[in-house]
């Protein structure tokens, strides 16, 4: 029950008076599902509580940097040494190395990697050296993928092929975009086009493999073949953007999972964040030697960062990794993962609603659609109204889910059999008032 005088209400009343719109992070106003953000007090497990002291189920776990939970013990414990340390120097230190090496024994694809504070100064940075490493200038990316908010990827795609992009913020000039060539996703014969007419100026196609922005769609195994098979004949680098699943989705992240259908499968680059750091500012893009050394200061490729490498959150990062490494890990969380979506889904089909599902290693998705889409437009077709009562539903039985209806959901390994069974539970309560609407 709400309480006579919402804390929640009175800290955004103040936060609208010193911070846009009242948050630091768009999504996080509850725009797009109306309504006051809870302002989180403190978290635990697989919960938080806000500023009314009213616990929730969190399924967004800081939008997928949580996979142990909030407050692992093992994680506290590297923190607290590493802040006793020092928070920051200035200078290299030995467990930068030992993260970067940590890295590249998950992935076979990387023999480098460069730390940054950000997915989006992975992101960036990786199609910088991409156009360094090349000589060229053209990008692909597809419509729904986020590669974080670099100038050059604030673009949406045009009416026609290979249309090049327009800006979709004030502050990005057209011809910041006009080298940025935006297609649909899982679109193989638009891709292959693309490089008939472009393929000698493509420097790189940048592709998230379970796009998590169109709320989970996957990219087919098909478009992935083809994506590698046409940077590969064109000399392009495939920029796997793995921020939302690395060491998510599988320890070795979404690649590992394609390597599986495609034999010899790997991508050029791989820009990593989230769970790399486990909750601090931390993220990476790495690749094969010979593209990575053309990053300064030993090619001309420029890249720095006052931040990058930060004790602390390397610290952070490798403790998580640790854990997440043991054996048995992500077979007991894609099992929480999947009972929670099967859960959902059998709610969902008993009161009639029409429900679509996915879900992978820890990672989830779910559309208010009888099928699930496969690119953005049939993304839009979902209902947002219907969403917004499903969202506020489940928030008023203390289920916190994702306040969009465009971003996946993250299931840790603290969530445990009675937070599932309360939210399927939740969850066929307000599907019943759908059914019934």
């Amino acid at each position: 029950m709400k309480p006579s005088t919402d804390l929640n209400d009175t800290l955004m009343a103040r936060a609208r008076q010193v911070i846009p719109g009242g948050v630091n992070s768009p999504v996080r106003a509850f725009r797009a599902v109306g309504g006051t953000p809870r302002f989180v007090q403190r978290a635990e497990g697989p919960y938080f509580w806000d500023a009314n002291h009213q616990r929730y189920i969190d399924y967004i776990g800081s939008w997928g940097p949580m996979i142990l939970g909030h407050g692992h013990p093992a994680v506290l414990e590297a923190v607290h040494q590493a802040a006793n340390e020092g928070f920051s120097f200035g200078a290299p230190t030995e467990r930068e190395i030992e993260l970067a090496e940590a890295i590249i024994a998950l992935y076979p694809s990387l023999e480098m990697v460069r730390l940054v504070s950000s997915g989006t100064e992975a992101g960036m940075s990786a199609i910088r050296l991409a156009r360094g490493a090349t000589g060229r200038d053209k990008i692909i990316k597809f419509e729904g993928c986020y590669h974080g908010h670099a100038d050059a990827l604030l673009v949406k795609a045009g009416s026609g092929l290979a249309t090049f992009g327009n800006p979709t913020s004030a502050g990005v000039p057209p011809e910041v975009v006009q080298h940025t060539l935006v297609l649909e996703y899982n679109h193989v014969a638009q891709l292959e086009e693309a490089f008939a007419q472009h393929g000698a100026d493509v420097a790189c196609v940048i592709l998230e493999p379970i796009a998590g922005n169109m709320n989970f769609v996957r990219a087919s195994t098909e478009f992935t073949r083809r994506a590698r098979e046409l940077c590969t004949q064109h000399g392009a680098l495939l920029i796997y953007d793995e921020v939302m699943t690395g060491c998510r989705v599988a320890l070795g992240g979404a690649q590992s999972v394609y390597a599986k259908l495609i034999p010899g499968f790997e991508p050029d680059l791989t820009v990593l964040g989230k769970v790399i750091g486990g909750g601090m500012p931390l993220a990476a893009f790495g690749g094969k030697r010979a593209v990575m050394e053309q990053l300064a200061p030993l090619g001309p490729v420029y890249q720095a960062g006052t931040l990058s490498g930060n004790p602390v959150a390397t610290a952070c990062g490798l403790a998580t990794l640790r854990e997440i490494s043991r054996p048995g890990f992500f077979d007991a969380l894609s099992s929480k993962t999947r009972q929670l979506v099967d859960g959902l889904q059998g709610a969902a089909d008993a009161e009639g609603v029409a429900f679509s599902s996915d879900c992978e290693g820890g990672m989830f998705g779910f559309f208010l659609l009888p099928e699930l889409p496969r690119n953005y437009s049939q993304v839009m077709k979902s209902d947002s109204a219907r969403f917004n009562t499903l969202f506020h539903g489940l928030l008023e039985r203390g289920v916190y889910i994702a306040p969009a209806l465009y971003e996946a959901g993250f299931v840790s390994a603290a969530h445990g059999p009675d937070d599932i069974a309360q939210t399927v539970g939740a969850a066929r309560e307000v599907f019943r008032t759908l059914a019934a609407g």
